[in-house]
């Protein structure tokens, strides 16, 4: 069992701060835990949070002595790094601990002079701050998490789950990873050079008028759908359509109808080993040259190289792309 030491530092973030226990209290390998969470910080007892809360801590920094990796949550803010925090991550840093930052607390790992000539991030809205402070640092203001040696740090808030994920697959594999995310309902591992403004989800639908038809569109993703036939089965115009569609799901038929495709081939390329031309052609896509062009642009990834991070099939040959 490895254990993982988080660093509350006052006031710290509760979101940040619940993301590795939700996470890593969800590994199992062999029927028994794969980690130990202990929650420290630098005056043992009530911490301050940025919410309305404060939270009882009874480890204090020594935790990290005996922590096969060390996270710093962030504060939700820049601030000033507590001098016993850094110490202590200058202590374990020299003994090769792995150490990883959630938001601001990679201004403690800058800091304490762990990231000097080395390439971190933080939540974009502060990369800006951590160059300044620390011109000796590369800051990647635009990915969801960096990792240069020992030393992994993440963006705002939701790139934590990244981050932890990508940890949990480092130390027992994709799958164990997969099945945590699974568990949790979040997204699987994404690679950490993926942006953190990625495309969002569809935004909720508001009607049903068109209903039907998306589901009859479900039901027929590996045919050449076009606006025509999308109208023909509502049994209104192409105008109608479009303008209902729009004012039901936020986006035009052409546009949901792609996104639709995009989902179907990132399910069949988990889940089976189907080569990549049956992929694309089982989601209307057409070949493979096209799937490629829309993953890349949706997740900055290959069919193979999703295939190869996300594959929930346990064997099979992986296909080429």
């Amino acid at each position: 069992m490895l254990r993982v030491a988080v660093v509350a530092s006052p006031p710290v973030s509760m979101f940040n701060l619940a993301i590795p226990e939700l996470l890593f209290d969800k590994v199992e390998v062999g029927g028994r835990p794969g980690y130990e969470v202990v929650i420290c910080a630098p005056d043992p007892g009530p911490v301050p949070t940025t919410g309305s809360l404060d939270l009882h801590v009874p480890h204090g920094l020594e935790a990290l002595r005996d922590a096969d990796t060390v996270i710093v949550a962030g504060t939700g803010r820049p601030s000033a790094p507590d001098p016993r925090v850094l110490d202590a991550l200058r202590e374990v840093a020299d003994a090769g601990v792995r150490i990883a930052s959630i938001c601001t607390g990679a201004f403690s790992l800058a800091e304490a002079g762990l990231l000097k000539g080395r390439k971190a991030t933080t939540y974009w809205a502060h990369a800006e701050e951590l160059r300044r402070r620390h011109p000796d640092v590369e800051v990647q203001g635009d990915v969801l998490y960096a990792q240069d040696g020992q030393f992994l740090t993440s963006s705002g808030y939701a790139a934590g789950i990244d981050l932890c994920l990508h940890l949990i697959r480092t130390d027992y594999g994709a799958a164990v990873a997969n099945e945590v995310a699974r568990l949790a309902l979040v997204a699987p591992v994404r690679p950490g050079g993926q942006t953190q403004f990625t495309q969002t989800p569809l935004p909720p639908e508001r009607g049903t008028a068109c209903a039907d038809t998306r589901g009859w569109a479900m039901r027929n993703l590996d045919k050449p759908l076009t606006l025509t036939d999308l109208a023909r089965h509502a049994g209104v115009s192409v105008r109608t359509l479009t303008r209902r569609f729009h004012a039901e799901s936020g986006v035009s038929p052409l546009q949901w109808l792609l996104h639709q495709r995009i989902e179907r081939a990132k399910e069949l390329l988990e889940t089976t080993t189907l080569p990549m031309d049956q992929v694309a052609a089982a989601c209307g896509l057409g070949t493979a040259d096209s799937l490629r062009a829309h993953l890349v642009r949706r997740t900055g990834l290959t069919p193979s190289a999703y295939r190869a991070q996300f594959s929930r099939h346990p064997t099979g040959p992986q296909a080429v792309a």
